[in-house]
């Protein structure tokens, strides 16, 4: 008899975590298990991506007020959830002064407090139930399942929770997922008290369908294929971790070396202003491109001569393994989990964090051709989908 498993998601737009999503969706056993996955909101470029053997719950509009606007929750006559959402905007600011850290994070920890309580429960009983991306609530308090799962997909340390919030939601849950030893570590440095439920699933990727996308051709006047410079693809929401803002110093550094090169930035968010500022700043209009949202970036990997992942902290980049699946020379910075990430000079390079060491690590892998090549071909011969990771989940359901 058929296993049934249920997949929380908050929406399917663009992101690593939902790539991610796709890939683990696309390389499940569906003779041996039913998924349905639950989206909060069904919206998002990736929702035409969902396998079709995977069964999409009809959207509850109740969870939608996660993340509407106040005004338009108490416009459309949900006071309930408005009012929800008010007392959480009003736990936030005693919370800050109470002289407490706060971020996105705890922004959304508190929103869920408040909120998920009222919310209906999701029908059905489940063998697993895996809360995919956010903040874990629904899965601790509206999901009837054997075993509950919780997966993290960043650095822990750098989330700033409210603790007190956090430990009610993990006690409620079985087991909590990081992607990567480094990840888990970070997570047990914040809750060491999680060690028993901790578990490492890195990130699943499906290699055919990332290498069929690849093959599709761009039509983009802004992504010029054919010029003579060396191109440079980032690819990530436009936030604080990703560090796309210090990308023009970083390009100017890499231009005074005597090396033209035109670097592309792939993605979306609340960054945008800022680095266009910068692009203005440094003088770089010509040589840093904002490429915008992109529903397939793997055309864009392909064509470029190296793939750079600039972050200040990551849990484990989607967008570094699918450059590494594609066999491209791959820079990272040296976050704290850019161990766990890649073999420094074997499957990619390492840089300092600083604008001027990041521009002279990428000048010196450009000047290198030997490098070059000995990093594409260890590509070729390592496997980065980690299918075999999937047995972990399934161990679980039999265990």
């Amino acid at each position: 008899m058929k296993k049934n498993i249920l997949i929380l998601m908050p929406s399917m737009f663009i992101g690593g975590a939902e790539r991610s999503l796709i890939g683990l969706l696309d390389s499940i056993d569906y003779t041996k298990y039913n998924i349905d996955l639950f989206l909060n909101r069904h919206e998002g470029e990736f929702l035409n991506l969902i396998p079709k053997k995977v069964n999409l719950l009809p959207q509850i509009d109740a969870y939608t007020n996660f993340d509407r606007p106040i005004k338009d929750v108490l416009f459309s006559k949900n006071f309930k959830y408005g009012i929800a959402r008010l007392k959480a905007k009003v736990d936030m600011r005693k919370n800050i002064k109470l002289g407490n850290e706060h971020n996105v994070w705890s922004s959304l920890q508190f929103i869920s407090n408040r909120l998920t309580p009222l919310l209906p429960n999701i029908d059905k009983e489940y063998d697993l139930a895996i809360n995919f991306l956010g903040i874990s609530d629904v899965l601790g308090q509206k999901v009837k399942a054997k075993k509950k799962l919780a997966w993290i997909h960043t650095d822990y340390t750098k989330l700033v929770p409210n603790k007190k919030l956090d430990m009610d939601t993990y006690s409620k849950v079985d087991y909590v997922v990081t992607v990567s030893k480094d990840c888990e570590n970070q997570l047990l440095s914040v809750y060491p008290m999680l060690e028993d439920k901790s578990l490492v699933v890195e990130n699943i990727l499906s290699e055919k369908f990332i290498k069929e996308q690849a093959n599709e051709k761009i039509i983009d006047d802004k992504f010029d294929i054919n010029n003579d410079q060396i191109k440079l693809v980032s690819i990530g929401r436009f936030t604080d971790a990703k560090n796309f803002d210090n990308v023009p110093q970083i390009c100017k550094y890499i231009l005074e070396k005597g090396i033209n090169v035109k670097w592309y930035i792939i993605g979306f968010g609340g960054d945008e202003t800022l680095i266009k500022q910068k692009i203005k700043e440094f003088d770089m209009e010509q040589h840093v491109v904002i490429l915008g949202k992109k529903e397939n970036t793997y055309p864009y990997i392909k064509a470029c001569d190296i793939y750079v992942q600039p972050s200040r902290y990551e849990g484990k980049a989607v967008a570094v393994r699918e450059a590494q699946i594609l066999n491209k020379s791959v820079v990272i910075t040296n976050f704290e989990t850019s161990k766990s990430q890649l073999k420094d000079g074997f499957d990619g390079v390492i840089v300092p964090m600083d604008n001027e060491g990041c521009a002279e690590g990428i000048c010196n892998l450009i000047k290198d051709k030997k490098l070059q090549h000995k990093l594409i071909e260890n590509t070729k011969i390592t496997d980065y989908t980690n299918k075999q990771e999937l047995e972990k989940i399934y161990a679980l359901l039999e265990g």
